[in-house]
């Protein structure tokens, strides 16, 4: 019985190896793996435009594909001119010198920019009559461990010095309190620039033909005309 067994099992191996082989194909009417090569490719659409590369070609050929085309520019913003600062006043009257152009200029393609313009506040010792009195005060500062700078400009403060600068009156003035309590006495506050309010007139995004135009202007109001943006 086990003889029988075993002589069914080669039996059954050397068949199912024939088959593999394709030898059986007539009796079977199957081929065995139909979908290998190259028989798969005779199934393909335009069977006849395709190649088979070997690994290193298909590789080659992969790094040295056409390059992607390149993305589209961002659109251009345009330029960005601008004329001023002018105080209120005299922005009134610039204001008025566009407006009156003719033809008139696109709406909407320049405004008038309020800027403010904080005030400036500076601590200050001096002034002193020579180099030997600013010297005597300097070393004064230094046993008080008191921070300091000589001023330079503007120049009606040279020989001087600046205890610190300050965008507020209030801050100012509390900093020299300060300093008295710590024994200095002769500083006081002076003021380097009051705020103020500024006007602007800005294009920030006129085409060439807007930029040529505005370029071009002269009229006293507008004082020094259109300039590129400080920023």
């Amino acid at each position: 019985m086990l003889r029988t067994v075993v002589l069914l099992l080669v039996l059954a191996n050397a068949l199912f190896f024939a088959w593999t082989q394709g030898w059986l194909e007539g009796v079977t009417g199957s081929k065995p793996h139909a979908e290998r090569e190259p028989e798969r490719l005779t199934r393909q659409i335009n069977a006849d435009r395709i190649v088979v590369l070997p690994p290193g070609a298909a590789s080659a050929a992969a790094a040295t594909r056409a390059p992607d085309a390149p993305a589209s520019a961002p659109p251009q913003r345009g330029a960005c001119l601008e004329a001023g600062p002018f105080a209120t006043g005299a922005s009134v009257s610039a204001v008025a010198a566009l407006q009156a152009l003719q033809p008139p200029l696109p709406p909407g393609s320049w405004q008038d920019v309020v800027v403010e313009r904080p005030g400036s506040w500076m601590l200050y010792m001096g002034r002193y009559p020579d180099r030997e009195a600013l010297a005597k005060k300097i070393d004064e500062l230094k046993r008080t461990r008191v921070s300091f700078q000589e001023v330079n400009e503007p120049a009606e403060y040279a020989l001087g010095l600046s205890l610190g600068r300050f965008d507020e009156r209030a801050a100012a003035d509390r900093a020299l309190e300060q300093l008295g309590q710590r024994g200095v006495r002769s500083a006081r506050v002076v003021e380097l620039a009051a705020p103020a309010t500024q006007h602007l007139l800005r294009a920030d995004h006129a085409d060439a033909a807007l930029a040529e135009r505005l370029s071009a202007l002269r009229a006293p109001a507008l004082g020094r005309g259109f300039v590129a943006c400080a920023n």
